[in-house]
């Protein structure tokens, strides 16, 4: 089952940015992810206007491929710099439909 990590990031320090943007992209790869967009260039069309700074949108093919990302060894201190020079949000879901009816959608387990 597909699963996408969307990461949500308020920028307060940005000295960790040219490190992790340059790097987390290969080593997010290396464990079957995908970067489908990673932008700046955030629109709000409904509800309050967030802070973020930065959303990237990131497909795996499983939750496993998604925790291997997270506790690979190279990502650690990328992950520890973003944490201390941001306020993010992580989060992950999958591909399904929790109302059943969207025919390409999986059905929720």
């Amino acid at each position: 089952m597909t699963v996408f990590l969307i990461a949500e990031i308020k920028v307060t320090d940005d000295g960790w940015v040219p490190e992790y943007a340059a790097r987390v992209h290969e080593i997010a790869e290396r464990h079957s992810g995908r970067y489908l967009s990673r932008t700046a260039n955030i629109e709000t069309l409904e509800g309050p206007a967030s802070d973020q700074t930065v959303i990237a949108l990131i497909a795996f093919p499983s939750r496993e491929d998604v925790m291997a990302f997270a506790a690979d060894p190279e990502y650690g201190p990328l992950g520890a710099a973003r944490r201390l020079g941001s306020v993010c949000h992580f989060r992950l879901i999958d591909d399904t439909d929790i109302a059943g009816a969207i025919p390409y959608l999986a059905q929720p387990r």
